[in-house]
């Protein structure tokens, strides 16, 4: 179902409760992306829109059809998660926390995993289909540099500027959506973007939306230099500057010479992985699969790469390390064979 059809779907008049369900279904992956670009985390993002739902059936016999259906669980979603804990706490990358170290720095304790903003599949928050120009600003709008730029905003502005400059909505529509003025929506959303724009915050990940032959030459070449652990060929594709973090550790490396060592260190053991490619916050990313002792593959992290518009380098690269939780909500294998 294409994204102009779910438009269609969810503003025609009052559904009969039988076909709630599908008509439910139909917003799952917009709503989810709403939610996630809120609270920074696809499990709580998940979960707001499955309590969204139940709300939805819960007060679905006072639903009068006065507001399209899609608005009507986008006003419920964005209380959900005004509701949840997570809305009120800042999740943040490494490099928001702390200057980057050396190699030689010891990895600390890990941090609670709420201290994180995480990945998400790009098939549970971007609707598949719909105007390309809407599918580029969904993609770049879940990318994890501006995910984590909203979270230095109270939860109603983020909600606001969500609504207003990623999802395009009218002024008045957010003002009935929050129960409040046109004058105040305004007003919030120049307080968020003041806000940003102060403490330099719209950093924008400088990957293009759509990959072109350079890019995926770039990755090819990634690829082959990680799993066959050639530095000087890692190297030579990474920016001078390039950042290289390690979440749930908020230690984080920026130049060759400390990338270089830590991988020929402490980062030794992943010599011999092998990196399937995914579909993550609107990026290139990969699942690393580092050698297990008792024989094949076993999961080491989730890499989300930033690269550069010209295609030549790579700008960043965050290693997700907690796999557990993440390669089952990536559909990845637990285990591959040699």
């Amino acid at each position: 179902m294409t994204e102009a059809t779910v438009d269609r779907a969810a503003s025609s008049p009052r559904p009969e409760a039988g076909d709630l369900e599908a008509r439910l279904e139909a917003c799952r992956v917009e709503l989810t992306g709403y939610c996630y670009r809120i609270l920074g985390s696809a499990f709580e993002a998940e979960d707001a829109v499955q309590e969204t739902f139940i709300r939805a059936w819960r007060a679905y016999d006072r639903f009068e059809g006065r507001a399209a259906l899609r608005s009507w669980l986008y006003k419920i979603a964005t209380n959900v998660c005004f509701d949840m804990k997570g809305a009120s706490q800042r999740r943040a990358r490494p490099i928001d926390i702390n200057p980057a170290v050396t190699a030689d720095s010891a990895l600390g304790t890990p941090l609670p995993e709420a201290a994180w903003i995480e990945p998400v599949p790009d098939d549970r928050a971007i609707p598949s289909g719909g105007d390309p120009a809407d599918v580029a600003v969904a993609r770049e709008s879940i990318r994890l540099a501006f995910v984590a730029a909203l979270q230095h905003l109270p939860p109603r502005q983020r909600a606001v500027l969500i609504l207003r400059e990623v999802l395009r909505w009218k002024a008045e529509e957010v003002a009935d959506l929050l129960d409040t003025s046109t004058a105040s929506v305004n007003s919030a959303l120049q307080r968020a973007r003041a806000t940003l724009s102060a403490k330099d915050l719209v950093e924008a990940d400088p990957t293009p939306a759509e990959l072109d032959d350079e890019h995926r030459a770039l990755l090819d070449r990634y690829v082959a230099a990680f799993e066959q652990y050639d530095m000087d060929a890692l190297t030579s594709i990474l920016n001078e500057d390039a950042r290289w973090s390690m979440p749930p550790y908020e230690i984080w490396l920026q130049t060759h010479r400390d990338i270089v060592e830590w991988c020929l260190g402490p980062g030794n053991g992943c010599r011999g992985s092998r990196l399937l490619p995914v579909k993550v916050n609107g990026a290139p990313g990969f699942a690393q699969y580092k050698p297990d002792p008792d024989g094949g593959l076993a999961p080491w992290s989730l890499q989300v790469l930033e690269l550069e518009p010209d295609g030549g380098r790579i700008a960043g690269i965050t290693f997700f390390l907690d796999t557990e939780r993440f390669f089952p909500l990536f559909g990845l294998p637990a285990h591959l064979d040699d």
